[in-house]
């Protein structure tokens, strides 16, 4: 996800208002809310006009030697983020000192998956908020940092962490386990060239399943160099941050009490599926499903409808009444196309805005008079208008890059050129959006389902330019065809099966002790 693409929840929002990629800016946050959580440079001016401190202190206990020290609590807001407390401890006796951070908010109703590609050295000082829940990953060394601490800090600063843990064994390791010393040794000297921007590109990647973890965007990423995606958590993830135990799976099994309006066939069995109900276009069907928010019991509404050419789509609508989650996407199906399409747009006049759109979500969105880019798999499939898809872009990202009050303010961590390209941006957005400026709009879609409405059908528009294009390997691969084996052996068997069954016994052992061996390293 590019910087003009950083939409999310806003998690001022009271939760039934929370719609995952379909953010609602209608309501104003809390004013208690607004003094208690300020950012941190309106903090520090705060207390220097009152002359008095206005973090929170608690007394704790020291892991050194167990005595009575200091934590100090300060709640402050992250642009591009949310709510957090920044904590501190510090013992006068043994001078043991300590911090993290947590966050302040809620548990989100999906995790949140990062993944930013340094290209030059100043990318390593990105900000990084990891939670006490996350796991961050550098992709060419195949290290990690394992869910625990929270903390805010930068890619350099956790890069190094790494190796300086790495290296604080070596020399035992050296005498004791050799071929795991070269193996790390490896590992070091590769991330030192990283650090020192003789080896680029680094994949780094942070995965929250809570997600409250963040990679602070920038409007000089490109393309593909900074993506955000969310996922449904498994029931074990649920377990792990604590939101359903062992118990609750086991008892609450989903047995909703059924009404007319559901599938009949999954009334009678839950096992059964959808494969002999025949759907009918336009009717609304319902049938129960697990809540991706708490993974209880919860029904999903489902609609198939036909949009003149184009072909059939599906719109989905999931509502919990334990958790409050609710969402709703456009699903398309049919055939993969052996080629990719891209739509390009012209939007010349206000009833160009009318235009009935519809962007799945394989699809990204860009517009080249807007500077606006929107990855794939921002937002989820959306069908709605051109002025709709515009509305919600904006208003996600004003909500995620200034604080929700009525000057924008951003407070001093935002350097002001930075704030004054985002009001400009936010300017040619508005114009756009009340037909003041002639733009375009490109849908570049791998999976060809997206839509844009022609207003001259079936003749062709004169505004509407569709062309078809290759894939490239990394489409297919961010897509999951190139797993894809569909060729079967005379034997019925398919041809990784095949490959699989003549490896010589020699190779598996000698893949197995090659696993033991990363295992071990990992481990170290």
């Amino acid at each position: 996800m590019s910087l003009h693409d950083m939409a999310g929840v806003d998690p001022e929002k009271p939760l039934e208002q929370m719609k995952p990629g379909n953010a609602d800016v209608s309501s104003t946050p809390h004013p208690v809310q607004n003094e208690l959580f300020e950012d941190v440079g309106r903090k520090v001016e705060s207390m220097r006009l009152q002359q008095a401190s206005t973090d929170i202190a608690t007394q704790g206990t020291s892991a050194e030697d167990q005595r009575t020290g200091t934590t100090r609590l300060l709640l402050t807001r992250i642009p591009y983020f949310r709510e957090v407390v920044l904590m501190s401890f510090d013992c006068p006796h043994c001078h043991f000192r300590n911090s993290e951070i947590q966050s302040a908010g809620q548990i989100q109703e999906r995790g949140c998956r990062y993944k930013f590609i340094l290209t030059k050295k100043e990318d390593f000082s990105r900000q990084v908020i990891k939670s006490e829940s996350s796991i961050a990953r550098f992709v060419e060394l195949d290290v990690e940092i394992p869910a625990g601490r929270g903390q805010i800090t930068n890619i350099e600063s956790l890069l190094t962490t790494i190796l300086e843990d790495l290296e604080f064994a070596q020399p035992s390791r050296r005498s004791l386990q050799p071929e795991v010393y070269e193996r790390i040794e490896r590992i070091i000297r590769q991330g030192r060239e990283m650090l020192e921007a003789k080896s680029f590109p680094v994949t780094f990647t942070l995965d929250d399943p809570a997600g409250n973890s963040s990679i602070q965007p920038s409007f000089r990423d490109g393309n593909h160099q900074y993506s955000c995606g969310e996922y449904t958590r498994s029931a074990e993830q649920n377990e792990q941050l604590m939101l359903q135990s062992q118990e609750q799976e086991a008892g609450e099994k989903m047995h909703p009490q059924y009404n007319k309006t559901m599938i009949p066939h999954l009334q009678s069995d839950m096992g059964q599926g959808l494969e002999d109900v025949q759907i009918v276009p336009d009717e609304v069907y319902s049938f129960p499903a697990g809540c991706p928010g708490c993974t209880r019991a919860c029904v999903t509404h489902m609609k198939m409808v036909n949009i003149p050419h184009f072909q059939e789509v599906v719109i989905m609508s999931t509502v919990c009444d334990f958790c409050g989650y609710r969402s709703n996407e456009v699903k398309t199906g049919g055939a993969v196309p052996a080629q990719g399409q891209r739509i390009t747009l012209k939007v010349d006049e206000p009833q160009d805005l009318a235009r009935d759109i519809l962007k799945s979500e394989s699809c990204a969105l860009s517009s080249p008079e807007l500077n606006l880019s929107v990855n794939p798999g921002t937002m989820g499939g959306r069908f709605t208008t051109v002025e709709g898809l515009l509305t919600q872009v904006r208003d996600d990202l004003r909500g995620q890059i200034f604080d929700a009050d009525e000057d924008d303010r951003t407070g001093d961590s935002m350097p002001p050129e930075t704030r004054q390209t985002w009001n400009q941006f936010f300017e040619e957005l508005d114009k756009a959006i009340r037909a003041e400026k002639k733009f375009t709009v490109v849908l570049e879609d791998p999976l060809a389902s997206s839509y844009v409405q022609n207003l001259c059908a079936p003749e062709p528009d004169a505004q509407i330019v569709t062309e078809e294009y290759e894939r490239t390997q990394e489409d297919d691969e961010d897509l999951g065809l190139n797993d894809i084996n569909v060729e079967a052996n005379p034997d019925g068997t398919y041809a990784a099966e095949a490959e699989d069954s003549e490896t010589p016994p020699a190779d598996s052992e000698r893949q197995q002790d090659d696993k033991s061996d990363e295992h071990q390293a990992d481990d170290l």
